[in-house]
């Protein structure tokens, strides 16, 4: 987008408090847009404002709990109202456990559930509701590779997961056919370094961490800022990790079921044991009285640029210099045979 022709939007994010919704909110707000940050947590929700009117631009917050439809619709009324029509709405609200299947309690999947997935759809729906009229808007949903591949130790999470790819797609289609210049689209995460390991219900001896690769959730944030310009794309992968885990379960999902079940449950545990006092944040937030940013405690190992998506967003250059490529050498070996000059073999031509 020509930033000389650009003027703000309006842009509400869920799940704005902390993590990649957080780092969202910064990048948002630095590009110019009106922000309504929405979480249940108040420290954190306030840290983003201010952070956001910092940048120059104005920020609302609003505590609501995604899985509460009454609430959110309650919050949509007052963004249109303080802010104007809604143009962007990113959900990235989510919530898990971390357990074997059967220590995870009906009441704690069914949380899950209503948060990581649910709490998607209502917001949608609220959202769809304003934006279908005027024919205009568009829906990031922030995903990850849980939606294709199911992990051990995350099977709330990633049935979650499951659902919400399976819902958009058939979302997707429904926009498509209604002609509508509404659009939505989903970004497909890798590990992130963001405070939420260190809030997630967890019945693992030891403390957790992300599998690496793990990326920065500023990294998360700047896809997410190309997908809201570019939605037309029905889905964005962040990182190497992502391309590989999805490519392979698509062509060999046994053998990935394998690999997993043999280094799944240590790769996502650290050597420390888990501290019996970490806060939950499944049922309430942690974040009500103090900040917890966007990233979380493993920054030594995060990295903060993904070459893979850097080759998704510039593809055509990309193309370019390839076809350029092959017609220079194309050439070259032309000329050679021309002129006689001898053609250089690899050893083992």
């Amino acid at each position: 987008m020509n930033a000389s022709q650009y003027t703000g939007r309006v842009v509400v994010i869920t799940g704005a408090s902390a993590g990649i919704g957080r780092a969202c909110a910064r990048a948002f707000a630095e590009r110019g847009d009106r922000l309504a940050l929405i979480a249940r947590g108040r420290a954190g929700l306030e840290a983003a404002a201010a952070e956001a009117r910092q940048a120059g631009t104005t920020a609302i917050t609003i505590e609501a709990d995604v899985a509460d439809p009454e609430a959110v619709e309650a919050a949509a009324e007052r963004i249109e109202d303080e802010l104007g029509p809604i143009d962007v709405w990113v959900n990235g609200a989510v919530s898990t456990v971390i357990a074997p299947f059967t220590e995870i309690t009906p009441e704690e999947f069914r949380r899950v559930t209503e948060v990581s997935y649910l709490g998607y759809v209502y917001t949608t729906r609220i959202a769809l509701r304003r934006m279908l009229p005027r024919g205009h808007g568009t829906l990031v949903h922030v995903g990850s590779a849980g939606a294709y591949r199911g992990v051990p130790l995350q099977s709330a999470y990633s049935g979650a997961e499951h659902a919400l790819q399976g819902w958009h797609e058939a979302l997707r289609c429904e926009l498509l056919a209604s002609r509508t210049a509404v659009r939505s689209t989903m970004v497909q995460m890798p590990a992130v370094n963001t405070p939420q390991l260190d809030w997630t219900l967890s019945r693992l001896p030891n403390r957790g961490r992300p599998v690496p690769p793990v990326y920065q959730p500023e990294v998360a944030a700047r896809a997410v800022l190309h997908a809201a310009d570019r939605p037309q794309r029905r889905e964005y992968w962040v990182g190497g990790s992502t391309a590989a885990i999805l490519l392979a379960n698509a062509v060999a999902p046994g053998l990935l079921d394998r690999y997993l079940a043999r280094t799944g449950l240590d790769s996502q545990q650290a050597d420390r044991p888990r501290r019996s006092g970490d806060p939950v944040n499944l049922w309430k937030p942690v974040d009500g009285l103090e900040d917890r940013g966007a990233r979380g405690r493993f920054d030594d190992i995060a990295r903060d640029r993904s070459l893979q998506f850097w080759a998704t967003t510039h593809r055509a250059p990309l193309a370019a210099a390839a076809v350029a490529l092959l017609l220079g050498t194309g050439v070259c070996a032309r000329w050679a045979r021309s002129t006689g000059a001898p053609v250089r073999r690899g050893r083992g031509s």
